[in-house]
């Protein structure tokens, strides 16, 4: 008879223990938002876990360079067409001066004149070395540059085949190296001084000739760019 006695006591314990217990979950369901349950579940999940290290995003530069020019340098990049849709673009300090989206990019040779002091663009246009004679009009563009002016030069499809010998000779004065080679749908990129000179340091020409073997694009080679930083105490 004591045993059962005691029996009945310990259940009857566990009984009350188990109502105690559901009764205060219930009370803290009520008190504590879900919110904090479903954080603290997922926190104990997380527990242990390595963290995942996530290399910072690359911050951009001025005309998109891998690496920032110094302070008191200009950045400049300069890309010439490939094929049909790709066309030509002359960046300067992170100004967009020829492409596509300014709508002032045209076939034959392309060409953007920058105040060298203010870093501000003064002139740009296109000249259209396949129809028209267009050439004349190149060479007066450029020597109405005034002095002290950068002058930034790419090829979109065609630059030579009405390209004119004075003119040659005109852009072999600013320095260029391979103008006098220039052939049908070669892709080229220049940039100049007038008045000053460039340092010997910094990319200012490349070209790439037209191969139906080796081409990108059918008839028309691989584009080519040229990029780099222009001290701003040339003159």
């Amino acid at each position: 008879m004591w045993l059962k006695q005691k029996y009945f006591v310990k259940l009857a314990g566990l009984l009350l223990t188990a109502l105690a217990a559901w009764y205060l979950g219930y009370i803290f369901a009520y008190l504590i938002p879900n919110e904090t349950i479903t954080t603290s579940i997922a926190n104990l999940r997380d527990f242990g876990k390595k963290p995942v290290l996530r290399a910072p995003v690359p911050k951009r530069q001025k005309c998109d360079h891998w690496s920032p020019c110094l302070p008191g340098n200009y950045a400049y990049r300069i890309l010439s067409g490939g094929g049909k849709l790709k066309l030509a673009k002359i960046c300067f300090e992170d100004e967009m001066l020829i492409s596509e989206e300014k709508g002032n990019v045209g076939r034959g040779i392309n060409i953007a004149i920058v105040n060298y002091k203010t870093g501000k663009a003064t002139s740009t246009k296109y000249f259209d070395m396949w129809r028209g004679d267009h050439s004349e009009e190149m060479v007066t563009f450029i020597k109405n540059a005034p002095e002290g002016s950068l002058l930034l030069m790419v090829t979109h499809d065609d630059g030579s085949t009405r390209l004119k010998d004075d003119a040659k000779k005109l852009v072999e004065e600013l320095g260029s190296k391979e103008i006098q080679n220039m052939k049908f749908r070669s892709s080229w990129a220049f940039i100049a001084a007038k008045g000053f000179k460039l340092p010997d340091d910094i990319q200012k020409e490349k070209i790439n000739h037209s191969d139906m073997k080796k081409n990108r694009y059918g008839g028309w080679p691989a584009e080519i760019q040229i990029e780099g930083c222009i001290p701003r105490n040339l003159i």
